[in-house]
């Protein structure tokens, strides 16, 4: 180990040696979760402007922060199944009928669809804006390796369609989805633990006993579950300072600055994207400031991690403790806005794709013609893509090979990926809290003394659980 490799991690050190003593200060959730993302952004410059952008080094000492970055990520993924299934389950034998799941369903799934197709909309036209095209980009080594990787999985995109999108969402094996096995496993696990609760609800007249003690059961395996999740929430400061440190560090500025425009066009989509979802929380009656507010810690943990699914305990907690959502609500939108109807990654992602491919093979992206099948293509492939790593480039296939356009050229944007999948993530996120809030007050079931409360619930506080 090189005395460098030791100063850096020393740095490090130092960084998570500040963030505990906030924490021992109870110093807010918010604050440490933005310390963290501070800290990280700073020690990353520092170290790339002192090493020199792809210093071996560097290398070194994010494979050191992926221990505690990418290890914090882990244990969220951990608690992500039991928590969906505990929670899920819970909420309906507390609903002892199934009556409302068909309205909370309809309306998190037709939100999230709907902000798609505005999302799809939304990134054309900064495509159009910003002159997006990739005629006469240049392909280098990386770029050519990403393109036949593409290539490599376009197989499997073509074979996905939408009426087996929807019969993988069926739980063959539930014990396998529990796993994560597959890239609908999440939604399986929703399914299965609803089979469980309404299977639960059809015994409490005739077998009252029996459905006492499955209820009392559940309800210690949900306090159980509920303070995994609080321990692994106390972590987040520290998970984000290493992720943003890790990837400031490693980050080309000079690849980002030969793309610029399309990290520019990216970002003006992210941002008019996240202005429609503070809109529709508007409409419904409750104050977009408030809700920013209350909900900026999830999106900080989004953009620093990269992973739509490792951020459901967080929106989950969120969701109850602070914006007045029923668990039931709060589990179902965080759980399907994982896998569907993802904004960032399913809807401005491909758009931009296709509007900047589509002038390559002599198609004027700017026709009625190819605007209308896209963005329908969008909002049925949104359906089923993986709330993790890779999700966009999978959603980008399906678009790309449905609309017959050569899906290797999307491989030209492989060095600001991970630039822009952090806004796309955030975005994804904002997008399944959106729908559960939204969903929740049009059901009149949100608790406004929670919302409109100006002290804010920490995330790591010990859940409360009725």
């Amino acid at each position: 180990m090189s005395l460098a490799l030791i100063a850096n991690l020393l740095a490090a050190a130092a960084g998570c040696f500040v963030l505990y003593q906030m924490h021992i200060r109870h110093v807010s959730f918010t604050r440490r979760v933005f310390a963290g993302l501070g800290l990280g952004i700073l020690l990353g410059a520092a170290l790339q402007s002192l090493y020199g952008s792809g210093a071996p080094v560097l290398g070194q000492t994010a494979a050191y922060l992926e221990i505690v970055g990418e290890g914090y990520v882990k244990l969220l993924q951990m608690i992500i199944m039991p928590l969906i299934m505990v929670s899920i389950i819970s909420a309906i034998l507390k609903l002892k009928d199934a009556s409302s799941l068909g309205k909370i369903s309809a309306l998190t799934i037709g939100t999230l669809m709907l902000t798609t197709a505005i999302a799809a909309c939304i990134g054309i036209a900064m495509a159009k804006l910003y002159g997006l095209s990739a005629v006469g980009m240049v392909s280098g080594t990386a770029e050519a390796a990403r393109g036949q990787y593409l290539l490599n999985k376009l197989g499997a995109a073509k074979e996905i369609s939408l009426p087996a999108m929807l019969l993988s969402f069926i739980p063959e094996n539930p014990f396998l989805d529990l796993t994560g096995a597959r890239k609908t496993s999440t939604i399986a696990v929703v399914l299965f633990s609803i089979f469980i609760g309404v299977s639960a609800t059809g015994i409490a007249g005739k077998k009252p006993e029996v459905f006492s003690s499955f209820e009392h059961f559940m309800h210690v395996a949900h306090v159980i579950v509920m303070r995994m999740v609080t321990l692994v929430l106390r972590l987040t400061p520290f998970g984000v300072f290493a992720l943003m440190s890790k990837m400031v560090s490693t980050a080309s500025l000079a690849d980002i600055l030969n793309l610029i425009r399309f990290v520019l066009a990216s970002y003006s989509a992210l941002i008019l994207m996240f202005g429609v979802h503070l809109l529709l929380i508007a409409a419904v009656g409750l104050n977009p400031r408030r809700y920013v507010q209350k909900v900026m810690p999830v999106l900080a943990f989004a953009f620093s991690s990269r992973t739509s699914a490792g951020a459901i305990p967080m929106s989950v907690q969120a969701q109850t403790t602070r914006l007045g959502t029923p668990e039931g609500i709060a589990n179902f939108a965080a759980s399907f806005g994982s896998t569907i109807g993802q904004n960032g990654c399913a809807g401005i992602y491909p758009a931009m794709l296709a509007v900047m491919i589509a002038p390559t093979v002599g198609i004027d992206p700017f026709t009625a013609a190819f605007l209308l099948p896209l963005v329908a293509i969008i909002v049925v492939g949104s359906v089923g893509i993986a709330g993790v790593g890779g999700g966009a480039t999978f959603a980008a296939l399906i678009v790309l090979s449905a609309m017959d356009l050569p899906v290797a050229l999307a491989g030209l944007l492989i060095s600001i990926e991970p630039l822009i999948d952090m806004g796309r993530t955030a975005l994804n996120v904002s997008g399944s809290i959106t729908a559960g809030t939204v969903s929740s007050r049009l059901l009149g079931q949100t608790d406004l003394a929670v919302f409109n409360a100006d002290t804010l619930a920490d995330l790591d506080d010990e859940a409360q659980v009725v």
